[in-house]
């Protein structure tokens, strides 16, 4: 399958000729006990695609590490694909334990709204989450492009494990909607530094080219992450009694403080921290926005701003995630409640709902990234088209049927719409990757995640909470097509400057095979003029 993660080195230019080999011996362990970074270590300027930043106000032990002598090839060989493989476990293990303590209050809504909690109330301290995960998402990237993605993830990872033991402990049987807020205000504050070390990652250790199903499959850790905190929600509901709602915060923390040492042992920042070449030299697969002359001179904020904020394509993208985001908690947060006071079902079954969505995400998720790479050659924008006009035909299965139809009919549509939403879920992300130079990639990210998060997931949770409150279902499901209209329109406005980049990517590439070709028959030719010769 194209979206499975194999890290070997297919499609490797021969990069070695572009490079001084540096002959020296390597301490095998020493080399992936990555800790501190060689700050004195000198590499032909030619290998260098992280791009000095100013770190003075980070910690010594948070900053991205700098890069070390080019290894000999052979070593080159052996050791790229492994690591691949090895972060891209670390980063799918680190962001799946993100979501097994982060949406944990939709899980036991219906437990809370039967201890008093309206669903105004429930939507406040969801959004409350959401709201500060968004800014967090964008200004905790503009720290992790900077950063080393080995320490800031696991950090980000157990200080959300900390704040949900709080929340644990400061339920004491009682609901409090003030502290409640709080504290999963701060947890959303921790959950930011969760995506952008992951995309930094992604971005440094996969070229372009490949991205579309790497990032597919890495993706899934969404969905994976949501399933299990139902599993692990439900045991702990169940375990230690299901008017204990305040287990299925601190249970699935403990958890997470386990995968957070097991990230951190996993992940790599770069390449060429550890003496390897950089991903767009190994695969000779340029990035489609390169740095530019400005980018060198720039402050990191004048970069953002430049690349970013100023950037109309940026700007539609960042709205289209608003809408997207908007549809994707809108119907994964109510689930639990909707089929358990609409639909009749029980706690379990709404629990089962939630799950399903999420499962379902993998398959399409998958899909969606083979799609954008193979069938529209990295035109993510087209692709993530068709997926919402699935997702509006997944919306009316789901909304249209009489109540007292069976629960599978329901569990169905939150299978399709689940399968499909998630498409464009991760293609926005890879998207805000591809269209944006290397060393800021991950605050792209993050700035699409800000208005997702920021502005989307408050749509779904507090405004779709207000509209059935006040309005009923019928006009909540109304509101969820048209964003999913609106997320088109944004996409097509994308697609016409995506088609521009991808077009100017692949006459660069072209370029560099075409003299790699040119140079290889020279080289052929001057070889067998010297056999007639002699």
């Amino acid at each position: 399958m194209a979206t499975a993660c194999n890290c070997d080195n297919e499609h490797r230019s021969p990069y070695g000729r572009n490079y001084e080999v540096i002959n020296s011996t390597y301490d095998e362990e020493a080399v992936l006990d990555n800790t501190t970074a060689d700050a004195t270590a000198t590499v032909d300027t030619t290998t260098a695609t992280v791009e000095a930043e100013p770190t003075s106000r980070l910690p010594r032990w948070l900053r991205a590490p700098q890069p070390k002598p080019l290894r000999p090839q052979k070593e080159v060989d052996k050791l790229y694909p492994r690591l691949r493989f090895q972060v891209f476990i670390g980063i799918f293990i680190g962001y799946a334990s993100f979501y097994l303590i982060r949406n944990n209050v939709s899980l036991v809504a219906n437990t809370l709204s039967e201890n008093g909690l309206s669903k105004t109330d429930i939507g406040i301290i969801a959004n409350c989450l959401l709201l500060a995960y968004g800014f967090s998402k964008f200004f905790a990237a503009t720290i992790s492009d900077r950063a080393n993605a080995r320490f800031f993830m696991p950090l980000g990872l157990i200080l959300s494990g900390l704040t949900n033991i709080l929340i644990g402990i400061s339920a004491g049987g009682t609901i409090s909607v003030s502290i409640f807020a709080v504290l999963m205000t701060i947890n959303g504050i921790f959950q930011g530094m969760g995506w952008p070390p992951a995309g930094r990652v992604m971005v440094h250790w996969f070229s372009t080219s490949e991205r579309g199903g790497k990032m597919a499959l890495w993706n899934i850790a969404h969905n994976v992450g949501g399933a299990l905190s139902g599993a692990l929600v439900a045991y702990a509901l169940d375990h230690f009694g299901s008017d204990n709602w305040a287990s299925a915060f601190w249970f699935p923390a403990v958890i997470c403080f386990i995968l957070a040492i097991i990230t951190f042992f996993l992940v790599r920042d770069n390449p060429q921290s550890m003496g390897l070449p950089s991903i767009e030299e190994y695969h000779n697969d340029p990035a489609p926005v390169e740095i530019d002359e400005a980018d060198k001179t720039e402050s990191t904020w004048q970069t953002i701003r430049r690349h970013i904020l100023r950037n109309p394509t940026m700007v539609y993208l960042a709205f289209a995630n608003v809408f997207v985001y908007t549809l994707r908690y809108g119907i994964v947060s109510w689930a639990p409640l909707y089929l358990a006071q609409v639909r009749g079902g029980s706690t379990s079954q709404g629990i089962a709902g939630f799950s399903i969505f999420e499962i379902s995400g993998i398959i399409g998720t998958l899909l969606c990234g083979w799609i954008s790479d193979r069938v529209f050659k990295g035109r993510r924008s087209v692709t993530g088209i068709v997926f919402m006009v699935g997702v509006i035909l997944a919306v009316l299965l789901y909304w249209l049927p009489s109540n007292d139809a069976p629960m599978w009919v329901s569990w169905t549509a939150l299978a399709l719409a689940g399968g499909l939403i998630y498409g464009p879920v991760m293609l926005i992300g890879l998207q805000a990757l591809d269209l944006s130079p290397t060393h800021i990639a991950g605050t792209a990210a993050g700035f699409t995640g800000l208005f997702g998060y920021a502005l989307g997931a408050t749509m779904a949770s507090t405004g779709i909470g207000a509209i059935a409150q006040h309005m009923g279902w019928g006009a909540a499901f109304i509101f969820l097509i048209i964003c999913a209209v609106l997320s088109i329109v944004l996409l097509g406005l994308v697609d016409r400057k995506e088609k521009e980049i991808l077009a100017k990517a692949r006459a660069k590439r072209d370029a560099v095979r075409a003299t790699q070709e040119e140079n290889a028959t020279a080289e052929e030719t001057k070889t067998a003029e010297a056999e007639l010769e002699s």
